[in-house]
């Protein structure tokens, strides 16, 4: 997937995040980029396993329902313009 072809590529960035944040923030910085991979990573997951769901529901209707019943229209809608 990722090669270290290009290793000096990654240096380099390393390099210049310490000369622009400098040590005393770089845990700051790794701490806010492993957050942000964290929510990534969980919001991916989430959303495979809603889309894995969905798609099994309408393949193999498990609940002994035939089919998918639709929402309630939205009762709190109000029109912005009434001009038509």
């Amino acid at each position: 997937m990722f090669g270290f072809e290009r290793w000096w590529v990654i240096l380099l960035i390393l390099a210049i995040v310490l000369i622009v944040y400098g040590p005393g923030k770089l845990p700051e910085v790794g701490g806010a980029i492993g957050k942000a991979f964290r929510e990534f990573r969980r919001a991916s997951s989430d959303l495979q396993d809603e889309i894995k769901r969905g798609t099994s529901s309408t393949n193999d209707p498990s609940d002994g329902s035939t089919e998918s019943r639709p929402s309630p229209p939205a009762t709190d809608v109000k029109p912005t313009d009434t001009k038509a």
